[in-house]
């Protein structure tokens, strides 16, 4: 399931693999989380002003498993039957827990996701994100905080990129801006959030 056909030089705790769907499944899977989740379009606030994110997200979780960043909490949907089921192959694959998904929805290339890293304090030390990529192809950048270390990776339908290790401490990475771009892409990242009574 997780055999890359392709090594791109990226730097440690980023792996990369290019298949881990099949195409056909790939699409039916993007098709049915275009329709079927109730996407939302939240805003943060940036300098003193609010502004709409620059794509969609929906926010998936055991019950109770609140997320927050960039001054946002959201409140956990529960599983679906197919979203439920990817998160027991990773579980079964990686031989760890996965009890978190957001998802993003970026509709075409002018929707986009700034530098972070995602080092939240209830991911844990050193968390493990299972990323797959559904739709148009997308350019994702990494830079390392401290020096002038960059990658960069073309996220293709139906990739898994796996991000662990030290990855959030000495990494940030984004999902630029690409106006050619006119197809959809779907995001899935899969995480483990460290619950209020652990």
């Amino acid at each position: 399931m997780f055999e890359s056909l392709q090594k791109p030089q990226l730097p440690s705790g980023f792996s990369y693999y290019p298949q881990v769907l099949s195409m056909d499944k790939a699409l039916a899977l993007y098709q049915y989380l275009q329709t079927a989740m109730p996407w939302q379009q939240p805003q943060i606030q940036v300098y003193g002003r609010k502004h709409p994110i620059p794509r969609l997200q929906c926010y998936v979780a055991d019950a109770g498993l609140n997320y927050a960043y960039s001054q946002m909490t959201l409140t956990p949907l529960p599983w679906s039957e197919p979203l439920r089921a990817m998160r027991a192959r990773l579980e079964h694959h990686y031989q760890r827990p996965f009890n978190a998904l957001l998802l993003n929805y970026y509709r075409d290339g002018r929707d986009c996701m700034g530098w972070h890293s995602d080092d939240e304090q209830e991911l844990g030390h050193q968390p493990v994100i299972a990323s797959i990529s559904l739709g148009a192809p997308r350019k994702f950048t990494i830079k390392h905080k401290f020096n002038d270390e960059k990658h960069q990776l073309m996220l293709e339908h139906g990739s898994c990129l796996v991000m662990h290790g030290d990855s959030q401490h000495h990494y940030q990475h984004a999902l630029p801006k690409q106006l050619k771009v006119q197809g959809g892409r779907i995001n899935l990242t899969f995480r483990y959030i460290i619950g209020p009574k652990e």
